[in-house]
């Protein structure tokens, strides 16, 4: 088979420093953030590159149709929605940039957390109409209390950084990483998370193994009431599970930047979506915790300098 020259295709909307740096080392490269799968399909053999956020699934069948893909590039932290295995199989290098968006998830998801603690989304709409209910919505501080992170890497040491000057204690589990105790949070098991913590915070990515990893059985180990935060993937959570909690009062409140279906109307037709959504304890953001004005810029920034070390 010839090998083709160096050509990539980008087929979402990034910022545009990737295709800046991209010009500057003289890579071509075709921008195409309006293109769907099908149409990507059909010409995907003529690019060595794919550059891509959440537009579609990169499949096994995809990358079949792939023969020349050298690397695939992830504006984002995740790579759930590449088939990882046969990508690698194929020879094909995997790059992401989790070091773009971790700053905003820690940031947005420690304003959820602050948000369900002062009853912020309640207190905003009955005010909004009219209500006045101080003693209704009276909040609890975050001072004092143990915030528990699964999950150590990019996004969990934001987190834990940015919840330093609070007054807490962050302690976090990582099953895949050892002797990670640092200034911002102490290595524990996962029987001292359910022991200790009064705040749950997911930052794990989704596997085989942490889907549905969030039950009845897993909130059932947790010795006293928490508040629950879940910006990493959806499809971890059981959703169900977690309202039965918050009604036996076994969570406090709950925050969801990602849900396990993220598509209209699709979210909207699932069983659990209206009891979700009509939840006071419960706070929603439409998977934008890592997707800030800077973290557009970064996510992009960090993965163009990382294509252009692959291909130096």
């Amino acid at each position: 088979m010839t090998t083709l020259p160096t050509k990539v295709l980008i087929v979402d909307d990034i910022h545009p420093i990737f295709m800046e740096k991209l010009q500057g080392k003289h890579i071509a490269f075709d921008y195409r953030p309006t293109i769907n799968k099908e149409e990507t399909l059909q010409i995907i053999p003529q690019y060595t590159g794919l550059v891509i956020r959440s537009k579609f699934k990169v499949d096994a069948a995809f990358i079949d149709a792939a023969p020349q893909l050298t690397f695939i590039a992830r504006g984002g932290a995740g790579m759930d929605n590449i088939d990882e295995r046969h990508a690698l199989q194929k020879g094909i290098t995997l790059l992401n940039a989790p070091e773009g968006n971790r700053d905003a998830v820690g940031e947005h998801m420690v304003g959820m957390l602050l948000g369900l603690m002062n009853n912020l989304n309640r207190g905003n709409m009955e005010v909004k109409s009219g209500l006045w209910r101080r003693e209704e919505n009276r909040g609890v501080e975050l001072g004092g209390r143990t915030v528990a992170l699964i999950g150590y890497g990019n996004n969990g040491q934001a987190m834990a950084r940015k919840l330093s000057g609070f007054d807490v204690t962050v302690i976090a589990y990582d099953k895949y990483k050892t002797g990670f105790s640092d200034t911002y949070a102490t290595e524990v098991s996962m029987e001292e998370v359910v022991k200790r913590a009064d705040v749950l915070s997911l930052h794990i990515p989704l596997t085989h193994e942490t889907r549905n990893l969030v039950d009845d059985e897993y909130l059932h180990l947790f010795r006293k009431p928490i508040f629950f935060l879940n910006g990493a993937r959806g499809e971890i959570v059981n959703i169900p599970s977690i309202l039965k909690a918050l009604d036996e009062g076994r969570i406090l409140g709950a925050a969801f930047d990602v849900l396990p279906v993220e598509k209209i109307p699709d979210l909207t037709q699932q069983p659990w979506f209206i009891p979700l959504t009509q939840h006071e304890k419960v706070a929603l953001s439409p998977h934008v915790a890592g997707w800030s004005v800077e973290s557009y810029f970064k996510i992009a920034d960090v993965l163009v300098n990382k294509v252009i070390a692959f291909l130096d």
